[in-house]
């Protein structure tokens, strides 16, 4: 007996020290095991300014212009508020959509002209005076200066009420009172930094379709640079061999015009020869002008064969700007280009939004039909270059068309274009590089909420941040009208958003589905977590067997 019960006391101690030993292992499992595995892999994912950025679509923008009127003696109108000097203030809300509000504030500072403005404005024609009046203003980025000349002035041509000139000046006649100058002033003012319509086309993203006009995309996109390519299309080398000096002309007329454009983007330059390179469009031969024609609807229908050849936008960073020039094959010479008039463009040109334009460059015909093959073509680049550039104004939105005819604009010279209208193109990428870099970041943000699996760095957080606070930044500088700053703190805005957005880091763990974690972490676990789970089902279910047998009463 006495045996008996020291062998049921040992059993019993060994399933204590079981029982105890298995809690341990599920006790070490659950509290140290876990959570230890737990923190180990998970995503590691930065914080990132959620609330701020839901914030930028939302966030009113306020388009400042500091303006100076300044009145020549004998131009002051008699209904003025008070004595000169003194401020104004106009506001004017641009409506884009429900969420944005973009509002155009003009800081009209009015005086009378000093001694030597007098003196400036006493020249003979307007375009000397603007030249005198030049190192007189304010050359601010974004600010303007409006000169008031007496009704009976000869400075300004006869029926010419307003002279703009090459910098950040305009001329204006007097006459009719404080109103009409103020409505004058308001159009040369838009004119001179923008218009509601320049400020739609560069939220043209967010604006409703209905709302916008049918030249609202067509201007470039704003972009951190631009890649522009010269080519020569020569389709028949047998007949014809071409020379064009275009290291020369790009020297000589591009190069003035990029190196002011230099603040907008950077931009790159090259060229190059295609031969046997045809367009997609058989040209319809005139009998009355013994000519072939390309009419308007067919137009379309040339780039896409041409721009298969070209191969310089596929592996190109920033948007291809393409100048093409064509020299016909002998069997299609002369090549003339109609309008949707079916009348002949004068240029001989063409050019598509956003992609370039075509020209194309007609060569005289032999004089006898025995003459040698191939005949030596000289191209006139002076005459090709004043097409391209004009195409590369318009491919900017800068176009002089829609000027009142009362408007007379000095015109930029070699330079490609004025100091006024490279404020209007600021005024427009620094909106849309705003508007570009809100997309981005909630596009960015609403993907990491979205997928939790995507790792977030701690340096595409840092881009994060950095593209807010300058976002953030350019704004205040557009309320305190500092063009110059804003546009560059949208810059950095627009680089560090695409850093952010584009970083190689976000996509390692996108593609990883639960059914993968479960292949990997099963055989890890299960071979531990069995025994663990057995040992506990029975310390379980021994427990209930003891709360169940009777207990014995002496």
């Amino acid at each position: 007996m006495v045996a008996a019960a020291a062998a049921m006391a040992a059993d019993e101690a060994e399933r204590a020290r079981g029982r105890r030993a298995a809690l341990s292992f599920a006790t070490i499992a659950v509290v140290l095991g876990l959570p230890l595995w737990w923190k180990t892999t998970e995503t590691y994912r930065a914080a990132l300014p959620y609330a701020d950025i839901d914030g930028l679509s939302q966030q009113p923008v306020q388009l400042v212009v500091p303006m100076a009127v300044v009145f020549a003696p004998g131009s002051v109108p008699r209904d003025l508020p008070r004595p000169l000097p003194f401020r104004d203030v106009q506001e004017m809300e641009i409506s884009v959509n429900l969420r944005s509000s973009v509002t155009s504030r003009y800081e009209m500072r009015y005086r009378s002209t000093t001694a030597r403005e007098e003196a400036a404005l006493a020249a003979a024609t307007a375009r000397e005076a603007d030249a005198a009046l030049y190192p007189l203003q304010d050359t601010t980025l974004g600010s303007l200066t409006m000169y008031v000349v007496p009704e009976t002035s000869s400075l300004l041509p006869q029926g010419i009420n307003v002279y703009v000139g090459k910098h950040r000046s305009a001329l204006l006649r007097a006459g009719g009172g404080l109103a009409a100058l103020q409505a004058r002033l308001r159009e040369v003012t838009q004119l001179m930094s923008f218009t509601a319509t320049s400020i739609a086309a560069a939220l043209s993203d967010r604006v409703p379709d209905g709302q916008l006009g049918p030249d609202a995309r067509r201007s470039l996109k704003s972009s951190l640079g631009y890649e522009i390519t010269f080519s020569l299309l020569n389709p028949d080398p047998k007949s014809h061999t071409v020379d064009w000096d275009i290291e020369g002309a790009v020297n000589r007329f591009v190069k003035p015009v990029l190196d002011k454009l230099s603040l907008v983007a950077n931009f790159s330059v090259d060229s190059q020869i295609l031969y046997y390179a045809v367009l997609g469009v058989t040209p319809r031969y005139d009998k009355e002008s013994s000519s072939f024609l390309l009419s308007a609807h067919s137009l379309p229908h040339v780039i896409n064969p041409v721009e298969a050849r070209l191969g310089s936008s596929a592996a190109s960073l920033y948007p291809v700007l393409n100048f093409l020039l064509y020299v016909p094959e002998r069997s299609h010479s002369p090549l003339y280009i109609q309008d949707k008039d079916g009348a002949p463009v004068s240029t001989n040109a063409f050019h598509s939004p956003r992609w370039g334009g075509i020209m194309v460059y007609n060569v005289e015909a032999p004089a006898s039909p025995q003459a040698s093959l191939p005949v030596h073509v000289d191209v006139d680049m002076a005459r090709v270059m004043e097409v391209f550039l004009a195409q590369l104004r318009l491919l900017f939105g800068l176009s002089r068309e829609e000027v009142p005819p009362e408007f007379l604009l000095e015109s930029p010279g070699n330079e490609g274009l004025a100091d006024w209208e490279l404020d209007h193109l600021l005024w427009a990428h620094t909106v849309e590089n705003i508007a570009t870099v809100s997309t981005t970041l909630t596009s960015l943000a609403q993907l990491l909420d979205k997928i939790g699996n995507i790792v977030i760095k701690d340096d595409v957080a840092s881009e994060v941040y950095r593209a807010v606070a300058s976002v953030q930044s350019a704004v205040t500088e557009l309320s305190l009208g500092h063009l110059l700053a804003a546009f560059q703190a949208s810059k950095e805005a627009v680089t560090c958003s695409e850093r952010a957005f584009f970083d190689p880091s976000l996509l390692h763990l996108l593609y990883f589905p639960d059914d993968q974690k479960f292949a990997i972490y099963i055989p890890l676990f299960l071979p531990m977590a069995v025994p663990i789970l057995l040992s506990l089902a029975k310390i379980v279910r021994e427990t209930r067997l003891r709360k169940k047998e009777p207990t014995k009463m002496d």
